[in-house]
């Protein structure tokens, strides 16, 4: 059973930064990618950035450039550094875990893709 537990959240003014930690467990699957949704309030979840088991990794374009996805697998645990932070990027965000099915952009576009996901961690930049 795959488990996400996600932290790190916080407020922040703008142009400051924070690092989103995703401890995850029972991620077995030979091939899989691991990535950060976010929801906006009043919008739909969006992906954010993937990172698949060779370590390839795509970005939403609104983040590219800003925000670095990495992982640690001896301590099992995904990152988000989020530098250069603007109150756009408020939201809850969330980390998912699924076999690897397409592309990262796509999976990155399609968040019903993802079977497995993290309670989320509360991001707010004024």
């Amino acid at each position: 059973q795959v488990q996400l537990v996600e932290s790190g959240g916080g407020s922040v003014q703008a142009g400051g930064s924070l690092r989103l930690s995703c401890g995850y467990s029972g991620v077995t699957f030979s091939s899989w990618c691991m990535g950060w949704f976010r929801r906006a309030p009043g919008k739909e979840r969006e992906g954010v950035s993937a990172i698949d088991s060779d370590g390839r990794t795509s970005y939403a374009l609104s983040v590219k450039g800003r925000f670095t996805i990495s992982k640690d697998n001896a301590d099992n645990t995904l990152y988000l550094q989020m530098n250069s932070l603007q109150p756009e990027d408020t939201g809850m965000y969330f980390c998912a875990a699924n076999h690897d099915l397409t592309s990262m952009a796509t999976m990155l576009r399609k968040p019903q893709l993802w079977l497995n996901w993290g309670q989320g961690t509360q991001v707010t930049v004024s």
